[in-house]
């Protein structure tokens, strides 16, 4: 990508699926974001676990930047109940990195919702509004290499990993056992042809 312009929606995006929401942030997302984000097991593949601070941060940066883009890492709630389970969106990565810039898709659910297809559910949502709405020609994907996990729901989108791209994270410790990371890409082409 020669020039890197970040898409522009009015008003913000909101995406249903036949069991998700994938809506703006809410006050009432902080607490169960918060208990999420000190749960060992989903924060298993990242250098620790986040303060209630951090927590709070973060969830108002995501709130933020829907704010003004009109899309982002959206909270995800259960259509049924209405229930906050995490979060899946698009995000322009706020470090220096081999392939930026870029936008890159990014999911993070409690753990008792795992293995439900939520995940997968709700990152085909926000892979057609990055394709479709935003017009997107290439979307990313990038995780620890250890996190099997993240690793299929990425070859499950049809996103195609080149390990030769495979890269040091910078907000990782050197000669962590997470700083090694993998990246998955996604044409616009590919997605239709799917």
């Amino acid at each position: 990508m020669d020039t890197f312009t970040v898409p522009v929606v009015t008003p913000p995006l909101t995406m249903t699926t036949p069991r998700l929401i994938l809506r703006q942030w809410q006050e009432s997302d902080f607490g169960p974001f918060a208990v999420m984000n000190a749960d060992p097991q989903v924060m298993e593949f990242f250098p620790s676990v986040l303060t209630r601070e951090k927590s709070d941060d973060m969830a108002m940066r995501c709130r933020d930047l829907i704010a003004e883009r009109g899309w982002g890492i959206w909270a995800v709630a259960l259509r049924e109940t209405g229930e906050f389970i995490g979060f899946v969106g698009l995000h322009t990565p706020g470090y220096d990195l081999p392939f930026t810039p870029c936008i890159e898709i990014g999911w993070r659910l409690r753990a008792d919702t795992w293995g439900k297809g939520y995940c997968s559910e709700a990152a085909r949502a926000a892979l057609d509004a990055g394709f479709n709405v935003l017009g997107l020609k290439e979307i990313v994907a990038f995780t620890a290499l250890p996190n099997l996990r993240s690793q299929a729901v990425m070859k499950k989108m049809g996103m195609v990993c080149d390990p030769t791209e495979n890269f040091k994270h910078p907000a990782v410790a050197a000669g962590d056992w997470l700083e090694e990371h993998c990246l998955y890409r996604l044409s616009k082409g590919a997605w239709q042809a799917t």
